[in-house]
Formats: C-alpha cells, sequence, structure tokens
C-alpha cells in the first residue's frame, strides 16, 4: 500500500502530514503547493518575509512549532525569571510586571521567539495585576486545557513558551468576552514608530 505525503508548512519543512492512497485517491489528483520565498529567522526579531513593497501591509507568522531549541541553548539566551515562566511554566507575582500598566500603541511579541502575539489594541485594563488581552493574533497562539481541566493554558505558538492562561464569561466589556492573562516577562514590547 503507497502513501502521499504534503508539507503542511511554508516555514518548518520537516514536517509533513501521510496518509494512506485509497481507491478515492485515484479519482482525485494529488494537492499540489508550491511556495516562491525564502523566510529568514532572527532569534530576536522573529520571522521575516523579503516581499515586493505593495505587499508588506501585514503582520508575518511563524509556523506552528517553527522554533526548536534545546533546554541548554533556551538557558543560554533567556534570563533565568524568563527561563522559569517561559519554558517551566511559572508565573510573575501579581502587579510586578513592566506591562501591567503599560498602554502604549504597538505590538507584543513572543520575548522567547520574537513571534508577534497581541495588537496594543486588544490589551485592557482587567485590575488582575497581569496583562490583559481580549484576543492573539491569528495563529499565533495555542490553547491548552490545564490537566486539572480548571484553566486553560495559552503558549506561542512558535515556540511553545508559557504565556499565561486564558478565562471566558468574566463579564468584561471585550469583543471576545476572554481575558488573556499574559506574563509581563513572557512578552517584548515593539512600539508602533520602531
Amino acid at each position: 500500500m503507497g502513501s502521499n505525503a504534503l508539507k503542511l508548512s511554508p516555514f518548518s519543512f520537516s514536517k509533513a502530514l501521510v496518509f494512506p492512497k485509497s481507491a478515492s485517491s485515484k479519482l482525485l489528483p494529488p494537492p499540489q503547493f508550491s511556495f516562491s520565498f525564502s523566510p529568514k529567522i532572527n532569534s530576536a526579531a522573529g520571522l521575516r518575509l523579503s516581499l515586493p513593497s505593495s505587499k508588506r501591509n501585514f503582520v508575518a507568522m511563524a509556523g506552528p512549532g517553527a522554533v526548536r531549541k534545546s533546554e541548554e541553548e533556551w538557558r543560554a539566551v533567556l534570563s533565568p525569571e524568563q527561563f522559569r515562566i517561559l519554558r517551566q511554566k511559572g508565573t510573575e507575582y501579581p502587579g510586578t510586571g513592566e506591562y501591567d500598566k503599560f498602554f502604549e500603541e504597538g505590538v507584543y511579541n513572543c520575548a522567547g521567539c520574537g513571534t508577534p502575539l497581541y495588537k496594543s489594541t486588544t490589551k485592557f485594563n482587567s485590575g488582575c495585576g497581569w496583562p490583559a488581552f481580549y484576543e492573539g493574533l491569528p495563529g499565533a497562539i495555542n490553547s491548552t486545557p490545564d490537566p486539572d481541566g480548571m484553566r486553560t493554558e495559552i503558549t506561542c505558538a512558535a515556540c511553545g513558551g508559557h504565556l499565561g492562561h486564558v478565562f471566558k464569561n468574566e463579564g468584561f466589556p471585550t469583543p471576545t468576552n476572554e481575558r488573556h492573562c499574559v506574563n509581563s516577562i513572557s512578552l517584548k514590547f515593539v512600539p508602533a514608530n520602531s
């Protein structure tokens, strides 16, 4: 029995979906994909794409799991506190983070890999002691229920770094009725004018 392979992400060419050939696959031609760009990854700035100036009006997202490092490599690029929170799923004390009461215009990137996560326009003052956002950038954040089922963890989709937790239906006057409660140390703010 043969199989077909389909590459899932233009950012991570090592991942492929393999599915068995069946009688129905003889009726349909295999999917055709082609990508004609070369992404450049800079650990400080995230993913950069070179496109004509008319096509540059967007925020590029890294593919799921695109940033992979060993524990030693993470320890070399993160401060001890960043490592504790991003890689070991720790939590900052409430009210101590640099972005809790910070409301400048720009984008919040992952402090581990530089992937854009949140627009400042989605940040709001929840009074919880941590930065709060009502939604992340599309595809930038993964949500996983904690094993005890009490909370839902949010992580960077590119590097798996722990961001915090998402809470729903708390009654905040936001478009999504969600609160992404994020550790400041998991974020790196980039001003809009930079």
